[in-house]
């Protein structure tokens, strides 16, 4: 998870299960975007993010032909955190690593 991501979301995920990883936790909440997505995609993970500059760096990398393992991206005002937490589980349930390569999706679903 990206740094603007709100912590209840992370605590939300991992009480429901969910394996979850965030900047500051790996300690590259310093790194900017697309040395994060970078760490994210070597890592195998799908970043999440409220923050629209990786909404261009995805679309940069996919007209670039460059790999990377996904983003989902929710508007901060616009998805509420619990809304956040049920659609990042079931994501997290019915999509493996693979499916999300080279993809942007936005919450909600």
């Amino acid at each position: 998870m990206d740094v603007s991501v709100h912590g209840a979301i992370a605590r939300g995920l991992r009480h429901r299960g969910v394996t979850v990883l965030t900047a500051q936790e790996d300690g590259t909440d310093q790194l900017d975007d697309p040395a994060l997505l970078d760490r994210a995609t070597a890592l195998g993970f799908v970043l999440f993010t409220t923050d629209t500059d990786f909404l261009i760096e995805g679309a940069r990398r996919q007209r670039a032909g460059e790999p990377f393992s996904g983003i989902v991206f929710a508007h901060q005002q616009q998805v509420p955190v619990g809304r956040c937490i049920d659609d990042l589980e079931v994501m997290g349930t019915l999509l493996d690593p693979p499916d999300m390569m080279n993809r942007v999706e936005y919450l909600p679903l």
